[in-house]
């Protein structure tokens, strides 16, 4: 097995709330680090019932600051809400409590509605989508070495060289994470339909750079793991019904799982076929079985690492589903 990472959205699930998702968080990284994992990263969203993840830079030095080796980050910091500047600071400062474990993936897209993307200041007039190039090489600029000449610097943040990695569903990061010799990783976990093209024409279009003189992908993939087939199918419907609520338009809490053969009954052929292309990129069963469809992402995908979300309603269920994955390698 290729080295397996986790992306957390830290998710309140129904009948709970965020306090005790935050806690879930650092309780998982920290079994993480124990089990082997390679990073552990947490992504920015806004304005959502059913995630607590909206403050990353905090939640990332949370997590940092709980457990010992493993690499924690952000997968990602969406860059068109925030000034490069901004964002060299807190993840410089992060390198610097926390020296050679600290990742920066950045994404474009705003994480979150257009209202509530009018609300964090976020210009949404097209040509802002054109920024986002130049916004990720002043970012680099505030990391790397500083220049005698350079008028404005990240402090803490200058010569820090955190790593950066550009995140994407579409062939757009990939062509600008090849064209800068940045690793790449694509969020097939909820948006695959571009993945084989896009890591195609990541690989094609790659200029070596110093830090990444070979093509790095990233593949996000779903795994939700138990001791039986039966037991993950069950699990898996409380994806299953947030990704409904997705082709509905409505948010909320992490449902309850609930028997898969209920599933029928709330969504029509339509919204089934919408989740089930939206959730292509998932393995669900028993640990042979699971291993067996990653297998089949692999070799489909050739990644050089996997990205891993696991959205399970209980605590002690996401643990176990985890440590299962873990074992695999």
């Amino acid at each position: 097995m290729i080295p397996l990472s986790i992306l957390d959205l830290a998710p309140i699930v129904e009948g709970s709330d965020a306090a005790q998702a935050l806690r879930n968080t650092l309780d998982l990284a920290q079994h993480a680090e124990a089990w082997g994992y390679r990073r552990y990263w947490l992504a920015e969203h806004h304005n959502m019932d059913g995630v607590a993840c909206s403050a990353t830079a905090v939640l990332v030095g949370h997590v940092a600051g709980g457990t010992k080796t493993i690499r924690v980050g952000s997968g990602g910091v969406m860059l068109p809400n925030h000034a490069p500047l901004v964002i060299a600071e807190q993840f410089g400062t992060l390198a610097t409590l926390y020296p050679g474990r600290i990742d920066l993936g950045l994404g474009r897209a705003p994480g979150t509605d257009q209202m509530t993307a009018r609300a964090l200041r976020r210009h949404l007039a097209s040509e802002q989508e054109d920024a986002f190039p130049q916004d990720v090489l002043e970012l680099q600029a505030y990391l790397g070495p500083s220049a005698s000449a350079q008028a404005v610097r990240a402090i803490p943040g200058s010569g820090t060289q955190v790593p950066i990695w550009l995140l994407g569903s579409s062939l757009y990061s990939a062509q600008l994470a090849a064209y800068l010799g940045l690793p790449f990783a694509f969020a097939s976990h909820f948006a695959p339909d571009q993945l084989l093209q896009a890591l195609d024409v990541y690989r094609s279009a790659y200029r070596p750079s110093a830090d990444w003189p070979k093509p790095h992908a990233m593949v996000g993939v779903n795994v939700i793991a138990a001791d039986t087939d039966d037991e993950a199918a069950r699990l898996f419907t409380s994806l299953q019904q947030r990704f409904l609520g997705m082709q509905r338009g409505q948010r909320g809490p992490l449902p309850l799982p609930i028997d898969p053969a209920v599933m029928d009954t709330l969504w029509n052929e339509r919204e089934k076929a919408g989740v089930q292309r939206m959730l292509a990129a998932t393995a669900v069963g028993s640990p042979d079985s699971v291993r067996a469809q990653l297998g089949a992402i692999i070799d489909r995908t050739r990644a050089d690492e996997l990205i891993v979300a696991g959205a399970v309603h209980a605590h002690p269920a996401r643990l176990r589903s985890y440590e299962l994955l873990a074992a695999l390698r």
